[in-house]
């Protein structure tokens, strides 16, 4: 399984501490250093089971500064979308845990950790 991360995020952190509890294997991607590609994006999204906009920071400045919230939330700006996670990666929500059944999770809460777990 891998999950991204953001070191300064608490709940990131979180998600860390019990994975290794639980004796988990893991490996870690530092989404800001390394940055996801849009088809990186779309592959998560696949397994999430979400749209681009579900997994959007709306509250980041850097989202305010372009004008998300206004932004249609639609098939046809899809792309648009994933383009803006991948130029301002910061804008992703995590941390998401990519689970060995080809699933993903965003791991906000310990139930959703565990929930990674047990895929």
């Amino acid at each position: 399984m891998e999950i991204w991360i953001n070191p300064a995020c608490s709940k990131c952190r979180s998600a860390l501490t019990l994975l290794d509890a639980e004796g988990a294997e893991y490996t870690v991607r530092r989404y800001l250093e390394d940055v996801p590609s849009p088809e990186e994006i779309r592959q998560v999204l696949d397994r999430l089971g979400l749209e681009p906009w579900d997994i959007t920071r709306t509250q980041e400045a850097v989202a305010k500064e372009l004008g998300l919230k206004e932004w249609p939330r639609d098939a046809a700006n899809r792309d648009r979308w994933i383009e803006a996670l991948a130029g301002h990666p910061k804008l992703i929500q995590r941390p998401i845990i990519t689970a060995e059944d080809g699933t993903a999770v965003v791991g906000r809460s310990e139930e959703a950790v565990r929930d990674a777990l047990s895929r």
